[in-house]
């Protein structure tokens, strides 16, 4: 990737956001923050530094299937040509667990504890007919 500019204007965090619209559209739907959870993700102490460079390793990798597929970033392709990326990358390891961990990133995202900022108004446990357990958090803990 030396010398190319092409990602220079695409964020890991813009990218995530898209394919996690095209993983799960129901979080945006109920108004669920995923970008921002991403964001937590990225910048928490907790979150051990290997799973972070493989989200940004992931993020890369994408885009350059992308990019071998459509000669386009992610987030500029066409919903259904998004889809075939994901169902190319699908079929590799690295590619099945990078679905894996930003699905579950999402679900987190949506059925987290409203003081994260993310689930807003508890939209995710609302959608589940769920009540939060209790006693509830008094601080953020990622």
């Amino acid at each position: 990737m030396q010398g190319c500019t092409l990602f220079k204007i695409v964020t890991p965090t813009q990218t995530l956001e898209v394919m996690q619209e095209d993983l799960f559209p129901k979080a945006k739907e109920l108004g669920v923050d995923t970008k921002r959870y991403m964001h937590i993700i990225l910048h928490h102490t907790r979150v051990s530094q290997e799973d972070k460079k493989f989200i940004k390793n992931g993020v890369k990798w994408l885009n350059e299937e992308a990019v071998s597929l459509y000669q386009r970033d992610y987030i500029n392709l066409p919903k259904n040509e998004r889809e075939d990326v994901l169902k190319a990358i699908s079929k590799t390891s690295w590619g099945e667990s990078f679905i894996y961990d930003i699905l579950t990133y999402t679900f987190e995202a949506t059925f987290a504890d409203p003081i994260y900022r993310v689930n807003q108004n508890e939209a995710g446990w609302k959608w589940l007919n769920f009540e939060g357990g209790l006693p509830r958090p008094k601080k953020a803990y990622l």
